[in-house]
Parts: structure tokens; sequence; C-alpha cells
């Protein structure tokens, strides 16, 4: 066996071993001599290899397999891929080694974790293909995806060491990926810990202070809690032999999500805590044992009706099982309750592994598996276009469900806000296809009727029926939606030669020529979706020839605009026609020289109108169609997506001093109507804060007053400002800036 010269080191990768050996519970012989020979080859293959941060590169295997046998629960198979997971990425091993050594199964595992090579067209992305790789596998073993997880886990666990861009692309590939993914399989503490993650590289500051706030209050909370249990704890006591309360504190990325929707602080987060009440319980009397607990704390707070949720009578499709009941404490606190099993807790915690664990034992969890049944479904289908497909996979993440019933009384789980022709489709494509209406509770129904739980739906179909465009605005299941984009591009391609010949007229008239790089810029600035539709809607006279000459109107004003004095290079390089490999290389030579605001004539500067990102906002800028760099602020929802999946278009940016620009950004606030209120808001913007206002619009409704201010800012900390003496205004309950994402 290897061994390094470093002492310490071999004591820190032996101990990393014999806590996986510890939390494995492997007790066969064969079992732990195969981890022990992963181990030993895992060694020697990365032997010579470290981290970026310096530790030696056998420490990132060890941990993931901790992590998929200790927080996820997996066995020996698992771990000894996990062990081995990027021997064929990183060294000479290739898959038929694997296979020679350790088997035909775990080299299966590890070729879905093994991360694509070779060369992409340009819509697509070497991440994207390598997480609908790795979905592939669902349809043999959805290990890969729980050790895939392991991997993002420890990965994002070590993020310090990588540069900025790094470490924006991998947290927006996490936050719009994994992490849900995590949800999805009911992985609860690794999907908490991936978003705080993700809100530590993304919004430090918050993370931060968060943090400080959550460690700061504790003892208050401790007391809190203490009380709230005191009275029923009695009662508890005489009903169960064996049961725990246990509080949790919510996370910190939920807790900044709030302060963002609600546009409220800190303080102002009621709910930052639940308490857990855990039977240990018979499988026969889980049920009951639950309901009876709830019966005991309603006994002595009054709950909050429209706050009880039951998911043991209809478990979540993750597989969650749980009573929640939010109860009004006697100091005037609502406090949310979870009531629940240690079988519904390890499911809750360690999600799909601890599902297919109670399955082997004849306790199936159906929801699961008709989840991973539609996931199949999807990534299964052909001609599907890669990012295309991660769009309608996330669909199928964060999503509540409803439950609704066929005519012959079989139950058919669907996301929250589903339609009629989403039940049609959730039957079968073509009778989703052919959908003319339906019948919901024996009453005539259209085809974008939203349902409800406990509806039962019958479909109408004609054979002449077919999709339209407006169908896509109608359904928000994934499957409906790959459904009805087939349909309707096979549709479509009947009219590209008629699409073709009326642009080419249009571009002649216009005296420009029909390249490829105009007619992509043309469908971005138009914002249609791909050239496909493009052709279509020019055949069917739904562009026409101003929209065409629009666009290049909008490349001659660029020149004009106060955008042009935001560009961030002041040279050029006339050996290099790539834009990305341009900037790769200034930033090789000086990255810090990437600077919002400098003087620049080479290349077009674009904000973002999603995020309308200001100066002192933190910025992320994207290589696009190689002639411009769009801006957008990091926590832009675009952003995200287009970090995770155009990665290496991805430029650093920071905006340079503050200068003599001003720029357009909003404000909106709610509260209590009163007389002079207005005045009162834009005394404090106009003379107080001499704020130029742009408009201003208010609207009041049974004493409520709502409103908006467009204000011209020098930048994000002079909007800080502004929002801070607006807060002090009694009246005004909620302020926040308008960022469009």
């Amino acid at each position: 066996m290897w061994k390094s010269d470093n002492e310490e080191e071999n004591k820190i990768i032996i101990n990393k071993y014999r806590q996986i050996l510890r939390h494995s519970n492997v007790e066969d012989p064969e079992k732990r001599k195969q981890i022990r020979k992963a181990f030993t080859f895992a060694l020697e293959a990365h032997k010579e290899m470290r981290r970026r941060s310096g530790e030696p590169y056998i420490l990132h295997p060890l941990e993931v397999a901790l992590i998929t046998t200790k927080e996820i629960g997996l066995q020996s198979t698992s771990i000894i891929a996990a062990l081995l997971h990027d021997v064929v990425e990183d060294t000479d091993y290739n898959l038929q080694d694997i296979k020679h050594i350790f088997g035909e199964k775990v080299s299966k595992i590890i070729d879905g974790l093994t991360k694509i090579s070779g060369i992409y067209d340009q819509t697509s992305t070497a991440q994207a293909e390598t997480i609908r790789k790795i979905l592939l596998t669902l349809s043999e073993d959805v290990r890969v995806i729980l050790i895939k997880l392991a991997d993002r886990l420890h990965n994002m666990r070590t993020l310090d060491s990588m540069p900025l861009e790094k470490q924006m692309k991998i947290s927006s590939e996490t936050e719009y990926i994994y992490a849900p993914l995590a949800h999805r399989l009911g992985l609860n503490a690794i999907k908490i810990e991936l978003e705080d993650l993700v809100l530590k590289y993304k919004h430090p500051e918050a993370y931060a202070m968060i943090g400080q706030k959550i460690e700061g209050s504790e003892e208050e909370r401790k007391k809190i809690i203490a009380k709230f249990i005191a009275p029923f704890r009695k009662k508890l006591n005489e009903s169960f032999e064996n049961y725990n309360i246990i509080y949790r504190t919510k996370s910190r990325a939920s807790i900044w999500k709030k302060m963002q929707d609600k546009g409220v602080s800190f303080e102002d987060i009621f709910d930052l805590f639940a308490v857990r009440i855990i039977i240990d319980s018979k499988p026969e009397e889980e049920k009951s044992d639950c309901w009876h607990a709830y019966s005991i704390v309603t006994d002595f707070y009054v709950p909050k009706q429209d706050r009880f949720r039951d998911w043991i009578s209809m478990p979540k499709a993750n597989g969650y099982e749980s009573l929640h009941t939010t109860v009004m404490s006697k100091d005037g606190h609502w406090i949310e309750v979870q009531i629940r099993t240690v079988r519904m807790d390890n499911i809750a915690e360690k999600g799909y592994a601890a599902h297919f664990k109670y399955k082997e034992k004849g306790q199936s969890d159906k929801g699961i598996d008709e989840w991973l049944i539609r996931i199949r479904e999807l990534i299964q289908k052909p001609n599907a276009d890669t990012l295309d497909f991660l769009d309608e996979f996330k669909l199928n993440l964060y999503s509540h469900e409803i439950y609704t019933f066929t005519p012959s009384g079989e139950m058919r789980t669907l996301p929250r806000g589903s339609s009629v022709l989403d039940f049609a489709y959730s039957i079968h494509s073509e009778v989703g296809n052919k959908a003319i209406g339906g019948k919901v509770n024996n009453q005539l129904a259209s085809l974008n009727k939203i349902l409800e739980t406990g509806d039962q739906v019958e479909i109408l179909t004609s054979a002449r029926q077919v999709p339209s465009d407006d169908w896509n605005n109608w359904v928000v299941t994934a499957r409906a939606k790959t459904q009805i984009l087939a349909a309707l591009k096979e549709e479509k391609r009947k009219y590209i030669n008629d699409g073709k010949k009326k642009l080419s007229e249009f571009l002649l008239k216009l005296k420009k020529e029909m390249s490829p790089e105009n007619v992509s810029a043309i469908v971005k600035h138009l914002n249609i979706n791909g050239r496909l539709d493009f052709y279509y809607q020019l055949a069917k006279g739904k562009v026409t020839f101003e929209d065409v000459e629009s666009y290049f109107k909008y490349l001659d004003s660029l020149n004009t605009s106060w955008v042009s004095k935001l560009n961030i290079f002041s040279w050029k390089n006339k050996n290099t026609d790539n834009l990305s490999d341009i900037i790769r290389e200034k930033m090789a030579e000086n990255p810090e020289n990437f600077l919002l605001g400098k003087n620049l004539n080479d290349l077009n500067y674009i904000i973002a109108p999603c995020c309308n990102p200001i100066p002192g906002d933190d910025v992320i800028g994207f290589v696009k169609d190689n002639k411009s760099i769009l801006i957008h602020t990091t926590s832009c929802n675009i952003a995200t997506k287009l970090m995770t999946t155009y990665g290496k278009g991805i430029v650093k940016a920071k905006w340079r001093e503050k200068g003599q620009v001003e720029f357009l950004t909003g404000v909106r606030f709610e509260g209590i109507d009163k007389v002079g209120l207005v005045a009162e808001i834009t005394n404090v913007l106009a003379s107080n804060m001499n704020v130029n206002i742009r408009n201003i619009m208010v609207e009041a409704s049974d004493g409520i007053f709502f409103g908006q201010a467009m204000l011209y800012v020098h930048d994000a900390a002079h909007v800080d400002k502004i929002l801070t003496e607006l807060r002090k205004i009694q009246s005004l309950k909620k302020i926040s800036r308008i960022t469009g994402k």
C-alpha cells in the first residue's frame, strides 16, 4: 500500500477509512474485504494527485464514501463505487479494468458517475449531458444519483479553494439541479446543507449575518421551547413508552428566501424553528399514535386551521410522511409542531435510501416509485434537446402535489396547479394530443381548468385534434410539456423552407447577409425559442420585416447608449477571433482587470433587464454570441440557469469606482393607508435623500396602500440608504427593491 511521506496525512487517511467501516455496519467478511480492496486500489491510483487545496486527492473519494454510508445509509456496493468514482476519469484505468476487478454492478455505477468527454454542439453543454447521463441510470440503479449527490456535497463543502467564477458556476449548478434533486429524493438534510452552502458562496454577507443572528438568539429560543413543551410532556409520557422531542432551527437559506420573498428583516421572521415529536411505534400503530400525539398537543394549544397538513394519509411523492400543525403558545408565538414515527423520520432525513430499505421489508412507497417511473419516461424520450430536458426535469423536483382520480377511481398524483390537459397527458401521450376537453366531477370543463385535490376527471378526445402553441401555457408537468413540444416540432418542421425564403427576402432588402450568426442574433433579440419557431413564425406572418429590422436598429443604438460606458476591456487581440478565448487569455494575465465601467471600444456590454443590476450589486458576466457580455446579478434566477448550463461562458466582473452616471431602479412598498402618506414618501425621496424620481404609482384598497417608485440612483449602497429612510415611515410595513427576478 502506498504511504505518504507526511505521517500526519497518513493518520488522517487511515482514520477516515476506519470511519467508513464503522458507519457502514458491514459485518460480512467478504464485503469488508472488497471495501478494503477498493480503498487500496483508489489510494494507489490517486497517489501522486492533490486537490487544489493542497490535500491528498484520496481524501475526496474517502469523504464521498463516508457521506454515502453515514448520511445517506448506503451499503458496501455503494461504498466501493464511491471510493472508485474518480478513478476512470482522472487516472489511466478504464471501465473494463473496474469491471474485471470489482464486477459489472460497480462498473455500471461508475460509468454513470464518470463525466462525459467529447465535443458537443452549441445548444448543449457537457454539464447538462453529464446530468442526463446520471439520470439515465435511474432505469437501472438509483444509487448513481445518491453517490453523485454525496460527491456534490463534498465539493460544495470544499469550494473555498476554487476561483470566484468556479464558485459561481458550481453553486449555480447545485442550486438549479442538485439541491432540488436531493429534495425530490427525500434527502432533506443534504438538501438543506446544499442550499446553505449555495447561499455561502453566492451571498456571503447574508450567510454570515443570518448565522450570527441565529447564534445570538439561541438561548432565547431554548427558553421558549422548554416553556412550550412542559405542559404536554406529562401526557406524552403516559401515552408512549418511547418517544423523543427535538427542535430544529430553519436553515439560513430558507430564512434568506423568506426575507427576500416578503421584503422583511431577520427580526420580522417569526417561525424560525419547529418542534418535532418522534414516536417509536409498531408499523400497525403508526397512524393512530401520530393522531393521538396530535390530539394531546391541541388539547393544550389552539391550532391554526389553515396550517394543518396530513402527509401520513397522503404522503408526498418523495415518500415524506408527517403531521404538521401550527399552534399558538401561551406567550403569543406561532410554533410549528411536526409529529412522526421513527420510520417516518428516517425516510424524511435519508430519503430514497431509507425508503429502499423499508421496501425490502415489504413496506413499499408507491409515491417515489411512480415519480421514478415518470422521470425515466422523460429521460428516455428520443430527440429531446438537453437544455429543454433540464428545464422540464427541474419541473419534477420542487412541486407540491394534488390527488386526483380517474372515472374508475384510480388515484393520480399531479403537481399543484395542474390542469385537465396535464391529467390527460398523465394517462398517455396520445390521450393528451387528442384531448378536446374534460369532465371534472361530471361537469364539462375546458383543457386549461386547474384541478384540485379530490377532483374526478374524465378526458374527452377527438381523432382530428392536434396540439397548439397555447397548450404550453396550460400545463405545468414536465411530461405534458415534453409531449406538446414534440408534437409542435413535428408540425412546425413543415414550414422551415417557407420561413427561410421569407427571411432571405427581408435580409436582402436590408442589405444584410443571411449568415448563421445573424440568424441566431435575430432569434435571441426577438426572444424566440429557437430557429424552428423562428422560421415557423416567419412563414405564418407572426414575425414581420419590422421585427427583423429592429435587431439591426438595436445594434446601431448600442454605440450611443449609456450602456456603452460599461465595457470591461480596453484591449484588442488581433490573433484571436473567439471572445471566450480572448477573455480566458486576459484573465490569465490579470484577472482583477475585469472591471465594469472602464472605457472600452471593442466589445458591447449589456445590462440584463431581468435583474437590472446597478453598481454595488454582486454581478457575473456571460459571453453572448462571442460578440458581447451580458451582465446579471449573481442572485438572478436566469443567471443561475446560465451558470448551470453555460459554465464556460462565465466572466467574473466587478464595478469600478463610483462615477457620476445614474441608474434607473425601482422601489416597491405597501402598508396602512392614511392621509398624506404619498407626500411623506415623496418628501423622504426628494427632500431628505435628494433622489430624482422618474415616476411614482400608488393604489389603495380597503385601507391597504400599495405603490412603487422608479428612481435614479448611484449604486446599490444608495438604494440601501433609501430603503432605510423609507422604513422610518411608520405606516409602511413592507419595502423592497424591484429587481425583476
